[in-house]
């Protein structure tokens, strides 16, 4: 005996499709290359490393991974800066962190994961994440990833590694949102 098939079903499953590719097309990829040139000052390493992300939906989280290999010395910890190329900015997110280390490196928030020697971390940032800017004027405070994200499309964010011969950074490279206005350039 058939049963009849609901009149809205058809429709309804013809849908889906598409709002997920909606959903998938609103994500944001965002993208770094840290090489040792770019920090500041510049530091000599063979180093290299990745930071591939994406912001979601609305804009409520980013997924990352960080990939990075050839440190010259032990990792301390991995972040992410506002500021923009060729200065210092205040951390404003941990990538990750050594808190067995000597001396330990803590994420404050105790949220991100223990940086490896090398490979990779993943993660996905929140609003729980973010800390306060240790620079007064730049105005950034804990909690407002609405600012980070703007601060990552206008170009003025960035990632990078430390480690104990290089504590300010060792590699780093600034952050961009690819297809972005037509700027999906590899000038970093």
């Amino acid at each position: 005996m058939r049963h009849p098939t609901p009149k809205w079903l058809l429709p309804f499953l013809l849908t889906l499709p598409l709002l997920a590719m909606s959903a998938a097309a609103n994500a944001e990829p965002i993208r770094a290359p840290l090489i040792g040139y770019q920090e500041v000052p510049a530091v000599n390493t063979v180093a290299t490393g990745h930071f591939n992300a994406t912001i979601n939906p609305g804009d409520q989280s980013i997924d990352y991974e960080l990939s990075y290999s050839g440190l010259q010395a032990t990792v301390q910890q991995a972040h992410i800066h506002v500021a923009q190329r060729s200065v210092n900015g205040s951390i404003v997110i941990w990538l990750c962190q050594t808190p067995a280390g000597t001396p330990p490196f803590t994420d404050p928030t105790h949220l991100s994961p223990t940086c490896p020697q090398s490979g990779t971390v993943t993660g996905t940032i929140t609003s729980a994440n973010v800390i306060a800017g240790s620079m007064t004027p730049q105005q950034l405070t804990a909690g407002d990833l609405a600012d980070v994200i703007k601060a990552i499309r206008a170009g003025v964010a960035y990632a990078n590694v430390h480690t104990s011969v290089s504590p300010g950074g060792e590699i780093r490279g600034q952050i961009r949102a690819l297809h972005r206005d037509g700027d999906d350039d590899d000038r970093d």
